[in-house]
């Protein structure tokens, strides 16, 4: 009897076999995480390094469903509504921008021999880095937090855009205006639909910086937020807090992922097929 292949380079593992495999990590760290903090409250029942399920449900419940004493507000939405605020804004003009001056940089060549060796300069420079001075110039509010978040993505996002479209057969322009499109034309009715499923992935990509520089930002200056809660509760070493609220980033992050991806299988069927 031939037996499956499952990592072999032409395997193709069914679906039940894919989430199967793809659930076995999750379980193993989970298994290992419980049977370490079971260990753990065996030899000191307040130990606070590894809480235990039910630990976190109540603490997380709390924050949940009852309001603040001293503020009136349920932490975990305030939390969550301030971050999510940041990122969708910071990503969101970065990825307008990126939009236009990629696509731009990308079709002539002129303005990208005037843009692209700065962008790419200043693409290597860590955001982190120039955070006090963002936050000198821009104060700690909520202008410098989101200034960070689109100086650490935005550059990034240019240069991939500008490569796609730079990579794009130059067939499809000559095509274009030889049915008489002008150059308006070809830029933003021909080219961009082109280039949106593409700067969506890069988003895609892009997420997992955004957050680390919102987490930063929040951490050092903040009253509110996701990331402000963390450092908050690291003080009092309240790892009970902490773990929730990292996984709920994990999960929003997820489910961004998640309706991007969707996004463009339902409005770029074509891109999707032909990845």
């Amino acid at each position: 009897m031939k037996r499956p292949q499952f990592f072999g380079l032409h395997a193709e593992p069914s679906k039940k076999l894919n989430w199967f495999l793809c659930l076995i990590p999750f379980v193993l760290i989970i298994t290992m995480y419980f049977t370490a903090s079971h260990i753990r409250h065996i030899e000191n029942p307040s130990d606070k390094l590894l809480p235990t399920a039910v630990e976190m449900v109540n603490v997380m419940g709390q924050l949940a469903f009852h309001e603040d004493r001293r503020t009136g507000d349920f932490l975990l939405l305030s939390d969550t509504i301030s971050s999510l605020s940041r990122i969708f804004i910071g990503v969101g003009t970065a990825t307008i921008t990126a939009l236009f001056l990629g696509l731009n940089m990308g079709l002539y060549k002129g303005l990208r021999s005037l843009l692209n060796p700065f962008i790419t300069f200043f693409s290597m420079i860590p955001p982190l880095a120039i955070l006090p001075i963002l936050f000198i110039s821009f104060g700690v509010g909520e202008l410098g937090k989101i200034v960070l978040i689109f100086i650490g993505t935005a550059p990034i996002l240019i240069r991939d855009v500008t490569l796609h479209v730079a990579n794009i057969p130059k067939e499809t322009i000559v095509k274009a205006q030889t049915l008489g499109a002008n150059n308006l034309q070809i830029t933003y009715k021909i080219i961009m639909p082109l280039v949106i499923p593409k700067l969506t992935d890069a988003i895609r990509l892009s997420l997992g910086s955004a957050w680390l520089f919102l987490i930063a930002a929040e951490a050092i200056a903040s009253t509110d937020g996701l990331g402000y809660r963390i450092f908050l509760m690291r003080r009092y070493l309240n790892m009970d807090v902490i773990l929730p609220y990292v996984i709920w980033i994990t999960v929003l992050g997820v489910l961004i992922d998640f309706l991007l991806r969707t996004f463009v299988k339902k409005a770029y069927p074509w891109y999707s097929q032909s990845k």
